[in-house]
């Protein structure tokens, strides 16, 4: 593997990958808000729609993935902003490691701060919407590998968008037709547990497709939006 001042590639993400977790767990609000925004749409969707279990079970697996959609973007528009504003972001392109595998470090710490965690908690919230107790191994796993997904996707937006003044319109215009499809396939998984007794591998494998090709494409389109961001 190719030699990064004296680390390898695979190194080289750890280490960065473990400064950035540093970071993240130094401010706990980061984290903790999209579990609290999580919790709190999950209580009130009840309120609105009625206590009737049967309605709330036949509409979580769309509400727990809206929700979780919602929450990725949210945490999209914050991608890239603090190290634009202070002028890392510009020593990073210059390293001496490509901005491809320099960007991934990021993603994959917000990941297990947000997607992953939420991916473990989530059997708690889809307990609340009365989803039956054979839904949650494919709820756990469609937001496990949709959420990676999502993070490299909107980290490919965040880099379109990491220098526009209030970009998170515009993000939000990116990412969205793309987060769409992920939606779909996701929550067709956890259908398929639920309410039709079908086998929900089939979505998940989508899903895992999807993120095997994301891994392969999104870093060197982050790493061309970041180049395009910074010429602005």
């Amino acid at each position: 593997m190719t030699e990064y001042q004296g680390q390898s590639g695979f190194e080289y993400l750890r280490a960065q990958t473990g400064r950035h977790l540093s970071l993240l767990i130094s401010k706990p609000s980061e984290m903790l808000n999209p579990l609290f925004f999580f919790l709190l749409v999950i209580i009130l969707f009840p309120i609105g729609l009625g206590p009737e279990r049967e309605v709330l079970s036949d509409l979580a697996p769309g509400i727990l993935w809206v929700v979780a959609l919602l929450s990725n973007l949210m945490i999209s528009q914050r991608l890239f902003v603090d190290d634009f504003d202070d002028g890392s972001l510009e020593q990073l392109v210059f390293a001496p490691v490509p901005l491809a595998l320099a960007a991934l470090p990021q993603l994959l710490a917000i990941w297990l701060t947000s997607g992953l965690l939420l991916a473990l908690v989530s059997p708690v919230f889809a307990l609340m919407l009365g989803l039956p107790e054979q839904a949650l191994i494919p709820l756990m796993s469609s937001l496990a590998l949709g959420s990676a997904v999502m993070c490299l996707l909107g980290g490919v937006g965040a880099a379109l968008t990491v220098g526009v003044q209030r970009g998170g319109i515009l993000l939000g215009l990116l990412i969205l037709p793309l987060y769409i499809p992920v939606l779909i396939v996701g929550s067709r998984a956890v259908t398929e547990a639920v309410l039709t007794g079908g086998d929900p591998t089939v979505p998940l494998a989508f899903l895992g497709a999807a993120l095997t090709a994301s891994l392969l494409l999104a870093p060197f389109a982050i790493a061309a939006g970041l180049r395009i961001s910074l010429e602005l």
